[in-house]
C-alpha cells in the first residue's frame, strides 16, 4: 500500500497509508449489498405487503415515475449523503475502516463529495468499474478520477489512532481557559499540533516547538501571553479540549 503525505493547515506533513484496492472494493460491495437490501425491503414492504403496486395501476405515468424515484433517492444519493454525514465514510467504508480525506489537509466539504459522486458515472458505472480500478492502481495517491477532481484520497484508519483518542485530555472542573479563539482550529489541526509537539518535546527540538507556536498564532490570531512556547502550546491544547467538551 502506498503512503500518502498530507500538508496540513499548519504546513506540517502527516503521513497516511492509502486504502488498498481490496479494501475499496470490499467497501463498495458492502455498500452495494446494503442498497440491494434496502430495495428488497421497500419492494416487499411497500409495494407487496401494502399493495401499493395495485393502487399505482390507476395512476398516470408521471405519478408512478415520481413515486418510484422517491423510493430510489436513498439508493441514488447513498454515497454522497453518508459521506457528508459521516465525514468521508459510507457504511462500507466505516466497516473497512477507510475514509475520504482532502490531500491539502482541510476537511472535505459537501462539494468535494458531490464531485466524487458525479464522477462515479465515469469511474464506475460507465465501464463496470474498470477505469476506477486502473486509476487507483496507477496513480501515486491511489486516486480515481473523482478523487483527482475533488482533491481527495481514500486512506486507511487501521494503523492510525483516532482523532478523538489522540487529542482528548482531562480538564479540571475549575479550569479557566485563556484563548477563546482556539475554536478556529479543527480536531485534525489539534491532533497534528499535539503529535508534533510531543515529537519535538521528545527530541528536545526547541526550534520545532517555536514553529508550532508561530503557526498557531498565524492561523488563530492568538498571541502568546506566556514567555514559554511549550507552555503556550499546552494551554492551547487544554483550551481546545475545554471548549469542545463543553459546547
Amino acid at each position: 500500500m502506498s503512503q500518502l503525505s498530507i500538508n496540513t493547515t499548519q504546513n506540517v506533513v502527516i503521513n497516511f497509508t492509502a486504502a488498498s484496492l481490496g479494501e475499496r472494493i470490499l467497501a463498495f460491495l458492502t455498500d452495494t449489498v446494503i442498497q440491494i437490501a434496502y430495495a428488497i425491503t421497500i419492494f416487499y414492504g411497500i409495494f407487496y405487503l401494502l399493495n401499493l403496486g395495485k393502487l399505482m395501476k390507476n395512476w398516470d405515468d408521471w405519478s408512478r415515475v415520481a413515486v418510484i424515484i422517491l423510493f430510489l433517492v436513498p439508493i441514488i444519493f447513498y454515497s454522497i449523503l453518508l459521506e457528508s454525514i459521516f465525514e468521508g465514510q459510507t457504511l462500507g467504508k466505516r466497516l473497512l475502516k477507510i475514509k475520504v480525506v482532502k490531500i491539502d489537509g482541510y476537511q472535505a466539504s459537501f462539494g468535494d463529495y458531490l464531485i466524487r459522486w458525479i464522477f462515479r458515472l465515469i469511474d464506475i458505472f460507465s465501464n463496470s468499474g474498470i477505469l476506477a480500478l486502473i486509476m487507483i492502481v496507477v496513480t501515486d495517491k491511489s486516486q480515481r478520477l473523482g478523487d483527482i477532481s475533488a482533491g481527495t484520497a481514500v486512506v486507511s484508519l487501521k494503523n492510525n489512532i483516532s482523532i478523538n483518542s489522540t487529542i482528548l485530555q482531562e480538564i479540571d472542573e475549575e479550569y479557566i481557559p485563556t484563548y477563546a479563539a482556539v475554536i478556529k482550529l479543527s480536531d485534525n489541526d489539534v491532533r497534528i499540533i499535539l503529535e508534533n509537539y510531543l515529537d519535538a518535546k521528545k527530541n528536545y527540538d526547541l526550534e520545532k516547538i517555536k514553529k508550532i507556536k508561530t503557526k498557531i498564532e498565524n492561523v488563530t490570531g492568538i498571541k502568546n501571553q506566556s514567555n514559554n512556547d511549550a507552555d503556550f502550546i499546552k494551554v492551547i491544547l487544554k483550551d481546545y479540549n475545554f471548549y469542545t467538551q463543553n459546547m
